[in-house]
């Protein structure tokens, strides 16, 4: 049930985000907040050279609690 749901959540942004985008998506946060959920590591993410690369379903998985 949780997959089907999944799929359809944030259908408008593409499978990989950016921290700017990932804001957006999380409700308006800021981008100290959104770094500070990247360094902790409790959004999953890919760094290449200076910029923060972020799956979509890492942060779907953040938001329903998901490992």
């Amino acid at each position: 049930m949780r997959s089907q749901k999944s799929i359809k959540m944030f259908s408008d942004y593409p499978d990989v985000v950016s921290v700017k985008q990932m804001c957006s998506m999380l409700g308006g946060i800021g981008k100290k907040t959104a770094y500070d959920l990247l360094q902790s590591g409790e959004i999953k993410h890919v760094k290449i050279g200076k910029s923060f690369k972020i799956p979509k379903v890492c942060i779907i998985e953040y938001l329903i609690g998901g490992e």
